[in-house]
């Protein structure tokens, strides 16, 4: 389990977060929705202290690890935070000067000290799980979008983290790539993966989320089993929004 209390975030005179409380159950897949400026990237770079709120607290049960923001939690902390989860960014991140494989070796080799043996190896298995094996020695220039996002995704998995953040993994592919990376996603959920994702799919949402979340205003206005809330929406706004997606 990893409980999640009272995350609140500000810039300046705009606070973004008012207060976040989220309860994730391990192999549970999580998916935020909401409109835009609702505070759902924000709430998700706060994970894995990207973003560091002004107050609220993580903490992770299993080999525990509990982090107050609200006593500004040390450089430690924030490394301990950042092996927990992985990152998949909406415009991939990819270092341009390394090769796919390269990518997906990096964090292991910096952040674990592995051996560029073992890392390899180990990276390998990974671009094969997404489907890239056979482009591990191209640059990102050389891949599509939508392999540049699976290259992201093997990249997060690399620290095998126990909890992995996408946001908004296919809001930039186009359309006929958008697929490739929902499947993958799909068979991460299958494998047991605890997930937490920000997306507009709403059949994604259907199909494989165990909660849906919705964010307007900085806060959760409704949370609940996807098959539920999309058929009988409780709050204004979520009939709001998800009627604006209908529509779109």
């Amino acid at each position: 389990m990893i409980k999640i209390k009272n995350i609140q975030k500000t810039f300046g005179n705009n606070t973004i977060l008012r207060g976040i409380d989220l309860d994730i159950v391990k192999g549970q897949v999580v998916v935020i929705l909401g409109p835009s400026g609702s505070g759902k990237t924000t709430f998700l770079r706060c994970l894995n202290a990207l973003e560091l709120p002004e107050a609220g607290t993580i903490e992770f049960e299993n080999n525990p690890l509990n982090i107050d923001f609200t006593k500004k939690p040390n450089k430690k902390d924030i490394l301990a935070l950042r092996r927990r989860s992985g990152m998949v960014f909406q415009q991939y991140n990819l270092f341009p000067h390394k090769t796919a494989l390269q990518n997906v070796m990096e964090a292991p080799v910096q952040v674990q000290g592995k051996s560029k043996s073992q890392a390899e190896v180990e990276a390998l298995k990974l671009l094969e799980k997404v489907g890239l094996a056979d482009k591990a020695d191209l640059y990102p220039h050389q891949l599509s979008g939508g392999q540049q996002q699976r290259v992201g995704i093997a990249r997060a998995l690399a620290l095998q983290p126990e909890l992995m953040l996408f946001d908004e993994p296919t809001s930039a592919l186009d359309p006929e790539l958008v697929q490739d990376v929902l499947q993958t996603m799909k068979e991460l959920a299958q494998e047991g993966w605890t997930m937490v994702v920000v997306t507009h799919e709403i059949k994604f949402a259907l199909d494989v989320a165990d909660v849906v979340v919705v964010m307007d205003g900085g806060v959760i206005v409704e949370q609940g089993f996807p098959d539920d809330l999309f058929a009988n929406p409780q709050h204004e706004r979520t009939r709001s929004f998800l009627s604006r997606i209908a529509a779109e």
